[in-house]
């Protein structure tokens, strides 16, 4: 495993995290998240992803049941904040209050007195962002947090947020956006603005929701167990990755691969930590084994000719447009 730092901070993070969306609580069991826990510290991955919403609020207890006993100095723990966690008005977005709430929830799920990174998980444009990025900051102030971080929010609302982070001198230090070899919408605006902001991205989906495995054939269903089979809302977050082109020019990965020794997704994941600004690339395996699969691609640096073949061939298919990040439901 390779660490990299974690924006302008001091804190180190594994090349490759280990996230719990759509697994722990819902696809596996306790048992079966346990053991992929470990499967990650094993192969060297201190870093761990989560959220409050995933599973609603499962993720959180099965994660931080999966780590009891692990020295907590060991690993860095992220969790996010502002989709719904209650049936009340009060139970989502980033207001005082739920801040407030929210994040003695998931230490107390997650058995820890702090977490090393607390997302704002998309933006609220019904509270004032000076209200939430305070109320970050008296968590941070409070012990409960290391750093703050955000999820899938536009380049000016980064700056934004940034500048207010930077009077209340808290350290704002990641955003956590989609990014893959065929979604790019954050490389014209929000990697260069978070360069100089001293921001770096903690990448969610590096593999296309699995498309970018090859195990997805055009022309053919999902396979039985996988994501896009499955009716626990991944099938419609990737529905975008399904179309018979897309999963075509995929395939075409394949002897791309082969021919630099390594298995599709580890040439995923490996295109993914070639660009400096990337700390980590989230992994949501739901088998051990899978995991110490996806860790070979930490380190490994491709050459030029290999990214440009990549390029050749996903080109026509590739998003690119920075009006696309996200499209989240509370974006008006």
């Amino acid at each position: 495993m390779e660490y990299r730092k974690l924006g302008r901070s001091g804190m180190y993070v594994s090349e490759i995290a280990y996230g719990n969306w759509l697994t722990h609580g819902s696809q596996i069991g306790d048992d079966s998240a346990r053991q992929c826990v470990q499967a990650a510290l094993d192969a060297g991955i201190t870093t761990f992803d989560t959220a409050d919403a995933y599973a609603e609020t499962r993720a959180e207890a099965a994660l931080g049941s999966a780590l009891t006993g692990v020295r907590r100095e060991s690993v860095e723990i992220f969790t996010k904040v502002y989709f719904p966690t209650g049936p009340g008005k009060n139970d989502r977005g980033l207001s005082r209050k739920h801040i407030m709430e929210a994040i003695d929830g998931s230490l107390r799920r997650l058995k820890t007195d702090y977490v090393d990174l607390y997302q704002a998980h998309r933006f609220d444009y019904e509270t004032p962002l000076e209200e939430t990025i305070q109320a970050f900051a008296d968590v941070v102030r409070a012990g409960k947090a290391h750093y703050i971080g955000v999820s899938e929010w536009t380049v000016d609302e980064i700056r934004s947020a940034a500048a207010l982070a930077k009077e209340l001198n808290v350290g704002l230090v990641s955003n956590q956006p989609q990014y893959n070899m065929l979604w790019r919408v954050v490389e014209r605006e929000i990697i260069p603005a978070s360069e100089e902001l001293g921001i770096s991205q903690i990448v969610w989906s590096p593999l296309a929701q699995g498309v970018l495995t090859g195990k997805y054939s055009p022309g053919k269903g999902a396979p039985a167990g996988s994501r896009g089979a499955g009716e626990n809302g991944a099938k419609d977050t990737m529905a975008k990755w399904l179309g018979e082109d897309v999963l075509t020019r995929a395939q075409r990965l394949q002897p791309v691969a082969e021919s630099a020794g390594i298995p599709l997704a580890t040439l995923a994941l490996a295109w993914v930590l070639q660009n400096p600004n990337v700390s980590t690339a989230i992994i949501g395996a739901s088998k051990p084994e899978q995991i110490k699969e996806n860790t070979k691609a930490a380190g490994l640096a491709l050459e030029d000719a290999l990214l440009k073949e990549i390029d050749e061939i996903l080109e026509p298919i590739i998003e690119r447009d920075p009006g696309k990040v996200d499209l989240c439901p509370s974006r008006p």
